[in-house]
């Protein structure tokens, strides 16, 4: 049974008000295309593939309804999940209690996971097109996060969306329209080596990024 959310008092700034409410409207509609209830082939690859991770601590950053990671904690992994949006924490919820698994899932902002009870350390961070999303001005609390919660030789597995140009619906947001490249995570986050880099399957720019965390 995943825990009740934790309530932080967070003080957003505009931009970051934005994207609160896109990301919202997302799930009052029930349509958000990160969602799709099918754990993504590279991170079961990870978790079950050749040279798979040993089972151990995992954060989800925007864990969405719940589905990875609840596939996790059914893989052996201790699994603290985390997401901005409450209607997806409930549904995450639901779907650990459904599955009887144990998943730590807290209601709050990936970029302020101080205001959280998830003190680490981890060996396994996963993100589902969160940091993509995330204000441009956050990112380095997001890394800093991280940092400060991952294990030596801790892995960070992220499917990101590349840059776009604004104008259409899916980047009237500056921050969704600047994505992610390996370049920036790079800079971001110091003490980490960016060990892979697969170009996605859809049809826009997309990547899957694996960093590790210094020994």
């Amino acid at each position: 049974m995943m825990d009740q959310p934790d309530q932080a008092t967070t003080q957003r700034d505009p931009e970051e008000e934005v994207v609160h409410r896109a990301l919202e409207a997302y799930y009052r509609t029930g349509k958000p295309p990160w969602d799709t209830g099918v754990t993504p082939p590279e991170l079961v690859d990870l978790v079950e593939g050749h040279g798979a991770l040993p089972p151990g601590r995992a954060l989800e950053l925007g864990c969405g309804t719940g589905t990875n990671a609840t596939y996790l904690a059914r893989h052996g992994w201790e699994v603290a999940a985390v997401d901005l949006i409450d209607r997806a924490a409930d549904q995450a919820r639901e779907k650990a209690a459904a599955a009887g698994v144990a998943v730590r899932g807290l209601h709050g902002d990936a970029t302020r996971l101080d205001e959280l009870d998830v003190p680490g350390p981890f060996d396994l961070f996963f993100d589902l097109s969160c940091y993509c999303g995330v204000p441009l001005h956050r990112r380095d609390a997001y890394a800093a996060g991280l940092t400060h919660r991952a294990a030596p030789g801790a892995r960070l597995l992220m499917f990101g969306y590349g840059p776009e140009p604004l104008g259409n619906p899916t980047t009237e947001i500056t921050s969704w329209a600047a994505g992610v490249t390996a370049d920036e995570l790079r800079d971001r986050f110091r003490g980490w080596e960016l060990i892979d880099v697969t170009p996605g399957t859809n049809s826009v720019p997309t990547f899957w990024f694996t960093l590790r965390r210094d020994a």
